[in-house]
This record gives structure tokens, sequence and C-alpha cells, in this order.
């Protein structure tokens, strides 16, 4: 096998193997300080292979703002993972598929603080519709439901 087969198979086997690492991504996430639901998610995410730096501020709404989110669709909690932004308690498989996919959106959310959300308390009582944020700002469609 000449030298530049084997560059193009090992680049090939690496490129594969991409997204199995999603799970290894770093996570900030801003709080509030006195919110315990916020740092369930951040053990949520812990569990499911993020590595997470929880950073308390009494600025959230702000930055949710600067974020292009809309007071409406704001979550409990702002993260930023890999370039993109997750507001709220976003089921990891939706935060999964974002890196997935890489679309050419800011980010998602998933307003409020929904019962039986990761990190959340009570019973789920049906699918979380997770919105896109676009990347001028404001929500645009569902991206995902789980």
């Amino acid at each position: 096998m000449s030298n530049i087969l084997k560059a193009l198979a090992l680049a090939s086997l690496l490129s594969s193997a991409a997204p199995a690492l999603a799970g290894e991504k770093d996570v900030t996430l801003y709080k509030n300080p006195q919110c315990g639901c916020c740092e369930g998610y951040a053990d949520y995410l812990r569990e499911n292979g993020f590595a997470v730096t929880v950073k308390p501020t009494h600025d959230l709404s702000a930055m949710s703002r600067e974020a292009g989110i809309p007071a409406e669709a704001e979550g409990c909690h702002l993260s930023f993972i890999d370039g993109y932004v997750v507001s709220g308690h976003v089921p990891v498989g939706t935060v999964k598929k974002l890196l997935t996919e890489r679309p050419d959106i800011k980010g998602v959310t998933l307003p409020g603080m929904p019962m039986g959300s990761p990190g959340m308390t009570g019973t789920k009582e049906g699918p979380f519709e997770i919105l896109e944020i676009q990347k001028y700002g404001g929500t645009g469609g569902v991206y995902a439901k789980e």
C-alpha cells in the first residue's frame, strides 16, 4: 500500500471517529447562584460525558438577550457548547444532535422550566419542543421534540 493510500485510510478513520468525541465537549453553564435545578442539569450533562464548568451570575437575562434569545423563549440557564448556545433543560439527545448535525443556527432553547426535563423534578407531561435560536437572534421553528 502506498504512503498516500495509508494517509487517506488514516484520515478516513480519524474523521469517522469525530462524532464519538461529541460527548467529550466542554460546557460552560451560566446560572442563577441560588438555582438548584441548574446544578441538576450540570450533573446530567456530566453523567452523559460532558465536562461542565458552572459559573454563577446575576446577569442571566442580559446574557440570554445578548445570545439572541427573546424573553419568552428563555430557559432556566445558559450553556455554551462547541460554538453553540443551549438555553434551558435541553435533553442530551438534542444536544448531541446539534453537535453532530452542526446546523447553521446559533443554538437551541427549551423555554422555561418544564417539569420532568433533565435536572427538573416532576413528571413529564408531553414531548418537549426545543426551538432553534437563529444566527441573528430570535427563535425559528422547532429543532427537535423529545
